[in-house]
């Protein structure tokens, strides 16, 4: 379903916008994480002009899509609300801000992809991919789960 769906997408040379939500804060296996993130990547076919939304902090699933899209020659875009830069935030090609508490920024981040991916999450991350699928946006979802700390 994803390579038809992209195919429109690469005939009319429009850009694919891919957002990715998950986990930030959170103990994961980072390794099954990044192996999930590049096989979602993949799924996507070979569409030629891709930008990786999320959240902008450089922690935890953002920052682990933000590399993989960096290291495929990808443009990123971090969509946040105004905490975020309370903490380290990845160098995207573009970056949005709207509101000032977290979860403000949802619609605006699912107004601009075409396309959502969740790897594991909590509560927020569930929410935004309900929302896009009630918005009709084609999502893939992934559990992941945390892991306690050393």
């Amino acid at each position: 379903m994803v390579a038809s769906w992209t195919k429109k997408y690469r005939a009319r040379k429009h850009q694919l916008r891919v957002g990715v939500v998950g986990y930030s804060k959170q103990t994961f296996d980072h390794q099954e994480a990044r192996t999930l993130i590049q096989q979602s990547f993949d799924a996507l076919g070979s569409v030629a002009n891709v930008e990786v939304v999320s959240g902008l902090t450089d922690l935890g699933i953002p920052a682990l899509a933000y590399e993989e899209a960096v290291r495929r020659g990808w443009r990123t875009m971090g969509i946040a609300c105004a905490k975020a830069f309370d903490y380290s935030c990845f160098p995207v090609d573009e970056v949005i801000i709207y509101g000032d508490t977290w979860g403000d920024e949802s619609p605006v981040l699912l107004d601009a992809v075409d396309i959502l991916i969740r790897i594991g999450g909590g509560l927020q991350s569930h929410f935004e991919i309900c929302a896009a699928k009630v918005k009709g946006k084609q999502v893939m979802e992934f559990d992941l789960p945390t892991l306690s700390p050393a």
